[in-house]
């Protein structure tokens, strides 16, 4: 297995950095469903002691990115369906949410930020979808809604669905897919002002990416 890239820590405040740093590898695909992890290994890539890694990881297991099993070796989750339905339904519903209270809120400059996001050059591998930019441009926009309930729930359910993430960037046709193009229609509803069309862009494409895992969704 490639070790995944993570970013080398500052030297403050290491426990809370060396979780926020294996938080964002997460979310954004860096593991698959199955790999097993090393604490060794994620603190030589950190460039940290085990200490805050170990700490780090307890909180990974307790938010259900990571498994301690028995033998006590650390796994990501497997696959499941199931479970792959019930993080849709979850997604689906609370960030339908998050986008109703933003657009009480967002300014015509703030669209304008969301579209600078979606037009950086693609800062990931040649080939493959932008997920710096994918994960950017959906909590950029969903802050606007200023709910200290729903965000802290969306971003775990994005931790949880990373490592499915990870299966479908490595399908072919996840590279034949105009990534961007659900982002632009969600921008183009919200400079109407239209939460129809906000939000069916939105459902559209969140469901867009869980066919490659559920097809009959």
């Amino acid at each position: 297995m490639t070790a995944p890239v993570i970013a080398r820590l500052d030297p403050v405040k290491l426990r809370e950095n060396s979780y926020f740093a294996l938080r964002d590898a997460f979310t954004r695909g860096a593991f698959a469903p199955g790999d097993t992890v090393s604490l060794r290994s994620l603190a030589e890539q950190l460039g940290v002691s085990m200490t805050p890694v170990r700490e780090a990881v307890r909180r990974l297991v307790a938010e259900g990115a990571l498994v301690d099993t028995r033998s006590r070796t650390l796994v990501v989750p497997p696959f499941d369906a199931k479970r792959a339905a019930d993080l849709k339904s979850a997604r689906l519903s609370l960030e339908a949410l998050v986008l109703d209270q933003a657009m009480d809120q967002i300014t015509p400059t703030d669209i304008d930020t969301l579209e600078a996001i979606l037009l950086r050059p693609n800062a990931g591998p040649p080939g493959l979808p932008d997920l710096q930019a994918n994960y950017d441009f959906h909590f950029s926009l969903y802050r606007h809604s200023g709910s200290q309930v729903l965000l802290p729930l969306i971003e775990a359910l994005w931790l949880q669905y990373g490592a499915y993430l990870n299966l479908i960037i490595k399908q072919p046709e996840a590279a034949m897919i105009a990534e961007h193009s659900l982002h632009f229609a969600i921008t183009e509803a919200l400079r109407r002002g239209d939460r129809a069309a906000a939000q069916a862009a939105l459902e559209a494409d969140i469901s867009r990416s869980f066919r490659f895992l559920i097809p009959e969704s």
